[in-house]
């Protein structure tokens, strides 16, 4: 679907319901099935803006900054329909403008990867663990 006009606009806690179904789609079941958690994740989020086409949420970003040195993408995620038009591009450079000093950094997955090398992002190592992970 070519969206018609895009608007990306900061989240409003109305966006949540949509952000959730969206999460739901994709099968990020983590975020989806920890709502409470997902939702004061939201909240507590410096970085996050949603985009809208033709009246529909298209996708989101989250993310968390220092401001000065670096902004870290928590969750970058378009609805399917509307992929390939440039919504991801566009919510990743619209947070970058209003921390332009800071570098952008992510993880990807296996499937995403290469989205973001074809953006021009370059490729480092990074690790993640949980705390019932440190447990075992």
């Amino acid at each position: 679907m070519q969206p018609k006009q895009m608007h990306i606009r900061r989240f409003e806690e109305k966006d949540f319901f949509h952000i959730q179904q969206l999460n739901e789609e994709e099968g990020w079941t983590n975020l989806a099935e920890k709502s409470e958690e997902t939702k004061a994740a939201w909240k507590h989020s410096d970085v996050a803006f949603v985009a809208e086409c033709n009246g529909v949420m298209a996708g989101y970003m989250r993310g968390l900054t220092d401001g000065v040195v670096t902004l870290y993408v928590c969750e970058l995620l378009v609805k399917k329909e509307y992929r390939g038009c440039g919504i991801g591009k566009a919510l990743l450079k619209h947070a970058h403008s209003f921390y332009p000093k800071t570098r952008m950094e992510l993880l990807a997955s296996s499937t995403s990867k290469t989205y973001y090398e074809q953006l021009g992002f370059r490729s480092f190592s990074g690790y993640r663990i949980t705390m019932p992970e440190w447990e075992k």
